[in-house]
């Protein structure tokens, strides 16, 4: 969540940093690819992951939009499937 430490987030975050380090030496993973969501996670965290997907955006505009969008989705459908459980739940 923004703005607050997140044990999960972080250790998310430097997972997927490793597989895109690890990618980027083994013909099989996309290694850019798990670094961009590596940084993307880690970026209400950290200063520098921040200023990283800064670079990202400039970059590549559209598709941090679109993945901010997608996670912007995701929260609401968890969010009202919490919802509708609570509702089933005395």
């Amino acid at each position: 969540m923004p703005g607050r430490p997140s044990l999960a987030r972080k250790v998310l975050g430097f997972l997927l940093l490793g597989v895109g380090v690890l990618g980027l030496v083994l013909p099989i993973l996309q290694g850019i690819l798990f670094l961009a969501l590596g940084l993307f996670v880690l970026r209400d965290q950290y200063g520098w992951a921040r200023d990283a997907m800064a670079k990202l955006r400039a970059r590549f505009p559209r598709q941090v939009d679109g993945i901010e969008a997608m996670e912007a989705r995701m929260i609401g459908w968890f969010q009202r499937q919490g919802d509708r459980l609570r509702k089933l739940l005395p």
